[in-house]
């Protein structure tokens, strides 16, 4: 299924309440990674700071349990408190606090590259819709100087009972606000490093149609939140490029729990409990628009998409997928009680259609991006997608309802599309070094027409060679308990994974031409934080 995606450009004819939330982690500032310089003059009010035209190397995305890093800013404090703070004071000092956040908002200067930060620093209190800003738009921060919204009294202390719309915004670090507003959460469009740390988001019992959604944006780091509720998605990224979603917990989302899709690239999937999910956990691409994807990347559904040392469990669908993906990496996650209604992975082609915007349909099948301007369409292939030495537990008395996987085979892309003939989802897929123990011994492995006998880094005999297919029964501690570490000594323990392939760029597309990621894929460290020795064993633990 392909969902059409739907650009929210401000308006100030709509009426939507956003919130920021903020919590230092150690009060003291901290700095991204390196930008490109942002303009000397700022540009004219109505247009955006440029997206940086070369951005870092992907490679120097942080290792496993590292954060992102914020160093010397130079801040000046705005506090605010909903219950003793007044719109006419200071702001300088909590007791001369603002009462509303949409007066520490207005006191942020607007459509110019900032000389100096602001840090909004949150009383402890509920701040409701009325204290907060409709849009939370035109702001430009830079590395130095930064627009914090700090919870200052520590974690989950200040609460927003609205959302946060925020757009062509740089810099913009919001720490330990809840935003709970039993609606979408969370929305950023055309957005450069943008940080959300230890926060609750959620949309209520599936209320929130996106909980998070992150769109046409790059530099975009979730760590240490618990994400949920959506009829949708948790998290959903559409054109973002580089960055890190790192340490949360993401749940109860109607249809998939998170996506990294419409061009994404270079984003790191880490250490994260992905759970309660409906048509899947998480997929590295899926189906867009092609209009609101962004050159260069307008190809493939998703580049360079690392996910690691993850806990998935209990989705109707596939726990892990790639839907038209490049270079994907999913190693060493654990996936338990997944695919209850119909495989536990899967390695298909992504969606691609035009929602209305033929010109920019147009425009961008003539710079030679995938698509065209009709209807929608399954036919974006995959290549070099590595799927190693996780764990796929499905216990006794639990199943994938059809097959192991679901793998797509070859077939003929529309005419004029600039997708080479025939579009696979299996060239280069390469399955191996996991433990996999999911229903009876003659469960079918799902390849329908993909890893035919001919592939030769997937087939039928190699997958079964390369990896344990109901053949051990994984010792973990207490997955039904939320244990999943494996029993010391026992089978999972004593199994050693397998060495994974270094990508390469080489042959990535070039009309036009994307920048190249990371080729390690070794993933030196556990779900814990331990050092793995040589390539350890298979599992996030």
């Amino acid at each position: 299924m392909m969902i059409k995606e739907l650009r929210f450009r401000i308006s100030f004819l709509t009426v939507i309440s956003v919130v920021a939330l903020f919590a230092l982690a150690a009060c003291a500032p901290i700095a991204p990674p390196p930008a490109t310089a942002p303009p000397a003059t700022a540009p004219p009010a109505t247009a955006p700071p440029a997206t940086p035209g070369s951005p870092p190397a992907p490679g120097v995305t942080p290792g496993v349990g590292e954060r992102y890093s914020i160093g010397t800013i130079n801040v000046a404090d705005i506090w605010v408190d909903p219950v003793s703070g007044s719109d006419t004071n200071s702001g300088a000092t909590r007791t001369q606090a603002l009462r509303s956040v949409g007066e520490a908002w207005r006191r942020v200067p607007a459509s110019v590259v900032l000389t100096q930060g602001y840090r909004i620093q949150l009383v402890a209190g509920e701040y409701p819709e009325s204290s907060l800003v409709n849009y939370w738009e035109n702001r430009w921060g830079t590395a130095t100087n930064p627009i914090i919204l700090n919870a200052v009294d520590g974690p989950h202390t200040a609460v927003f009972r609205s959302d946060m719309n925020v757009f062509n915004t740089r810099y913009l670090y919001v720490i330990g606000v809840d935003i709970l507003p039993n609606r979408d959460a969370f929305h950023c469009e055309q957005c450069s490093y943008i940080l959300l740390r230890q926060m609750e988001l959620s949309g209520g019992a599936r209320s929130a149609h996106e909980t998070i959604k992150v769109n046409q944006s790059n530099h975009v780091y979730i760590e240490d939140s618990n994400i949920h509720g959506a009829d949708d998605n948790s998290i959903d990224f559409v054109a973002v490029q580089y960055g890190h979603i790192r340490g949360n917990r993401i749940h109860d989302a109607q249809d998939w729990c998170v996506y990294t899709k419409g061009g994404s690239a270079y984003i790191s999937v880490s250490e994260n409990e992905i759970f309660n999910c409906g048509t899947g956990g998480f997929t590295s691409g899926q189906g867009t628009g092609f209009e609101f994807m962004t050159s260069p990347w307008l190809h493939y559904e998703a580049y360079g998409i690392s996910v690691t040392n993850n806990i998935i469990h209990d989705t109707e669908g596939a726990g892990l997928g790639v839907n038209g993906g490049y270079n994907i990496l999913m190693a060493y996650n654990t996936l338990y009680r997944v695919g209850s209604r119909s495989h536990a992975v899967e390695f298909v082609h992504g969606g691609r259609g035009c929602d209305g915007d033929t010109a920019t349909c147009a425009a961008h099948q003539s710079a030679g991006g995938w698509g065209g301007t009709g209807a929608e369409g399954q036919f974006i292939p995959s290549k070099h997608i590595y799927f190693f030495n996780n764990i796929v537990y499905n216990p006794i008395g639990f199943q994938s309802r059809w097959s192991h996987f679901s793998v797509h085979g070859p077939l003929t892309p529309p005419s004029g599309s600039n997708v080479a003939n025939p579009a696979r989802a299996d060239e280069d897929l390469r399955i191996a070094g996991n433990i996999i123990y999911n229903g009876p011994a003659d469960l079918d492995l799902g390849l329908e027409d993909g890893c035919d006998a001919a592939n030769p880094t997937c087939n039928a005999t190699q997958i079964r060679a390369d990896n344990a297919i109901n053949t051990i029964l994984p010792q973990l501690v207490n997955p039904a308990g939320g244990d999943y570490s494996p029993v010391a000594g026992g089978n999972v323990a004593t199994r050693a994974s397998v060495a994974i392939p270094s990508f390469s760029w080489s042959d990535a597309p070039s009309v036009p031409a994307v920048p190249g990621g990371s080729t390690n894929n070794a993933v030196g460290r556990n779900r814990s934080g331990a050092v793995r020795s040589g390539w350890g064993w298979p599992g996030a633990y």
